[in-house]
This record gives structure tokens, C-alpha cells and sequence, in this order.
């Protein structure tokens, strides 16, 4: 627990406004292009659009593609995109270059991530047949790992953890990988990744780490800790935009040991020499599949340039500030409001986002949403406000805890406009 002695959040709108002033990542702001009149509290599902963005989609669309045609695969640079991006990124999670491709989706790239772990496992122990990952993980987690044990089937199977089963007593002999979410994208609680690698090598397990309510938002450092894969997207606190290709990384100690079940062209030792067989190409480029989709993957690098060009310290000294504000001043108001934390108070255990549920949730973030205040509703009753220190301020805090307060207090939220479900929410 953190147990260092905190300042006190700002008492006043007008301390907000002054802390805003002294903020060291305040330039930051100018990077993003957000409308007016919106408090974006929504950066953990798809992040703010960086300034850049659209100069880098011309350039592609108008001069790479349009001009450039097929030429600039080579010209442009098309072909080694995954890689330098890669590059790029790995500076944010704690890894070194040649570990990290961007490519694809989180969905496939765990998908690889487990195979290769039950793959290295099951030549080392064939009796390690389970994949252990939590009843509360993002559900695409959860589903990929059902997907791939009944697809080997032959006594593969998924264990789920939660408070009745606990990761220390879910981890036995039968367990090959275990895969977890940094940060829990409901509650945003975060695992302890040195000591939580530690405890699943102990146990004779492999890890897999899902970043993607992570990478950008607080301090990652996969090396140190002596992770064994990880995965995650570019379109939350990275703003690589919607749908934007995610990324993999893989401890050198594990890259050449195996290839990954997807053996598209894209991981061939020589694809353009056209052969009948699959020959891996040696390092992190074996986790290439197919074709890449250069317009949106030029895209990712407009966010992680603004990210690389902030100190993840400071990043991680805002996040932290900006939701005990949240905090403090949701408790200071709640009153009889049934409104419950399910964050964790523990500044070490908290990643940057907090989440209150609360009966009426979804009508909530709807009638918030028509204000202007943009945060999202997860099952169940959860609505959730990411907090971006990058293009977040305290007194954007401060008034979207007026806005929220504003339609509790007089049951604003309570119309049948805001309790209509959406496709998407």
C-alpha cells in the first residue's frame, strides 16, 4: 500500500483552475483535438484524437498511396512499419528493441501469446494443460482462452479466478499459462506485474500480460519483472484511433523457440520468394501474420509520439492526483446516493480510471453524455471515467463531478431517452 503522505486534493474550483495553470504536462493539451464544450472522460476506450492525425492520413491517402501506389512498400516505408512502431512502443512498456510488432488485434495477438505459451509448456510438461485468467477479465480474454482449449481440446482447459479461488490456490501443477489484465478494465485495479510474474514462475507457469488499459497510463516495465508475453491495443491512452492495430511482445528468451499457430506470409523467413513451406523468420517478426493496414497503423504513430514525448512519471503523478480528486469529491457529495466505489483507494493498486456503480448506471452515463461529459457504462450497473492526463485537467474533473452531481440530485437521468440501450455502450 501506498502509505507516503499525499497533498490534499484541490477544495475549490478555483484551485482547480489553479493547479491546472501549474501543471507540467498542461502543453499536452495543445497535442489533442477535442471539441468544444466536451469533458472527455472516455480515453480508456478509445483515446482523444492527436493533432497530427489528419496531416499523417493525407500524406498516406494522397501521396503514399495515391502517388506512390504499390511503390511505397518500399519508398515509404510500408514493409517495416510493425517493427519500428514496435520499436517506438517498447520504450513505453519496459522492453527493448526487436520485442514488440504492432500488428492485428489484442483479440488475435493473446490468441498467439497463449498458443506459443501451452506450445513451449506442453514440450517441457505434457501434464500442463490449463489456462488460468480471471472471472472478472476483459471478456475477449476470457472467450480466446475457452476458444483455443476446445480447439486443442485433448484435456485443455480454462480455470477462472476470482474471491472464492484466489491466484495462489488456482495455481497447481496442471497449470501451464496464466493469462491477467494489468489493469482490470471495469474496476481499474491493478495487479502488482513483478510480484505476480514471480509467484506464476514459481508455480512452473507461464504469464501473459494484457495491456491494454495500461500502456500509456501507468508505469509498465515487462523486463524487469521477467514477463513472459504481452498484449494490448494502441486506441486507448496511445490515440492511435479507432480500431487501430494493437500490439505483441515476447521475451527474447521465448521468440525463436517456437512459431506462432498463425504462420500467415507476413512471419516468413522470405516471403516474397513465394515458397510452399512455412520457414519462420528468426526474432519478434515470427508474430506477423498477414497483409498490415498501413493507413490506420500510420495512424498509431501520431499518438505515441505525443506519449514518448511526455515523462511517464509525471503522466503517472497526474493520473494519481486527478482521481483522488474524483474521489474526494464524489464521497464529499454522495450523500444518500447509492452510488458505490469499486476502485481500489490504494494508489498502487489503482490504474487511471475510477468506476462507481450504481442501480441506474446506464441511465447516468447517458443523461452525462447529453451534457457534454463523456465517460461509458460496463455491465453491471458500472459507469466508468477515464482519466487522461495528457488532455485532462482538475477542473475538468471538478465540473464533470458537478455535471454528475447535478442530474442526481434532481433525477435528471430518469427519462426514458437515457434509458434506451444502445448498440455500443
Amino acid at each position: 500500500m501506498d502509505t507516503a503522505p499525499q497533498p490534499a486534493p484541490p477544495a475549490t474550483r478555483e484551485a482547480c483552475v489553479a493547479a491546472d495553470a501549474a501543471d507540467p504536462l498542461r502543453r499536452f493539451r495543445d497535442d489533442f483535438l477535442l471539441p468544444d464544450g466536451v469533458i472527455y472522460l472516455d480515453g480508456n476506450s478509445l483515446g482523444a484524437r492527436p493533432r497530427t492525425s489528419p496531416g499523417v492520413a493525407a500524406r498516406v491517402i494522397e501521396q503514399e498511396w495515391g502517388t506512390g501506389l504499390i511503390r511505397s512498400w518500399n519508398t515509404a516505408g510500408w514493409f517495416e512499419l510493425p517493427g519500428r512502431l514496435g520499436d517506438k512502443l517498447a520504450t513505453l512498456i519496459g522492453a527493448g528493441p526487436g520485442e514488440v510488432v504492432v500488428t492485428d488485434t489484442t483479440s488475435l495477438n493473446l490468441f498467439k501469446s497463449l498458443a506459443a505459451a501451452l506450445r513451449i509448456q506442453q514440450a517441457q510438461d505434457p501434464a500442463r494443460k490449463v489456462i488460468v485468467t480471471e472471472r472478472d477479465n476483459f471478456p475477449t480474454d476470457i472467450y480466446m482462452a475457452e476458444g483455443i482449449a476446445d480447439f486443442l481440446g485433448r484435456g485443455y482447459t480454462v480455470r477462472l479466478i476470482d474471491e472464492g479461488q484466489p491466484l495462489e490456490a488456482a495455481l497447481g501443477g496442471d497449470v501451464a499459462v496464466v493469462a491477467l489484465s494489468h489493469v482490470n478494465y471495469r474496476t481499474g485495479a491493478m495487479w502488482d506485474m513483478a510480484s505476480t510474474t514471480s509467484l506464476v514462475h514459481d508455480a512452473g507457469a507461464l504469464v501473459v500480460w494484457d495491456l491494454a488499459h495500461a500502456a500509456g497510463a501507468v508505469p509498465v516495465d515487462l523486463r524487469a519483472a521477467g514477463a513472459d508475453f504481452a498484449v494490448g491495443c494502441t486506441y486507448k491512452y496511445l490515440n492511435g484511433g479507432p480500431g487501430s492495430p494493437a500490439f505483441i511482445w515476447v521475451n527474447a528468451r521465448h521468440q525463436d523457440r517456437f512459431w506462432q499457430p498463425l504462420s500467415g506470409w507476413w512471419g516468413h523467413a522470405r516471403p516474397f520468394a513465394m515458397e510452399d513451406s512455412y520457414e519462420p523468420v528468426a526474432g519478434i517478426g515470427r508474430f506477423l501474420c498477414g497483409t498490415q493496414p498501413v493507413v490506420s497503423m500510420a495512424l498509431v504513430e501520431c499518438g505515441l509520439d505525443v506519449s514518448l514525448a511526455a515523462d511517464m512519471g509525471a503522466v503517472r503523478e497526474k493520473s494519481l492526483a486527478l482521481t483522488d480528486l474524483f474521489i474526494s469529491l464524489v464521497q464529499a457529495r454522495r450523500g444518500s446516493h447509492p452510488l458505490e466505489l469499486v476502485t481500489p483507494l490504494d494508489r498502487a493498486r489503482r490504474g487511471s480510471h475510477v468506476s462507481y456503480a450504481h442501480p441506474d448506471g446506464y441511465a447516468i452515463m447517458q443523461a452525462l453524455i447529453s451534457r457534454g461529459v463523456i465517460g461509458d457504462y460496463r455491465e453491471p450497473q458500472v459507469l466508468r471515467f477515464g482519466v487522461t492526463p495528457l488532455y485532462l485537467g482538475y477542473a475538468d474533473v471538478w465540473d464533470a463531478v458537478d455535471a454528475l452531481f447535478d442530474i442526481l440530485d434532481n433525477r435528471l437521468w430518469d427519462a426514458p431517452q437515457f434509458r434506451e440501450r444502445l448498440q455500443v455502450t
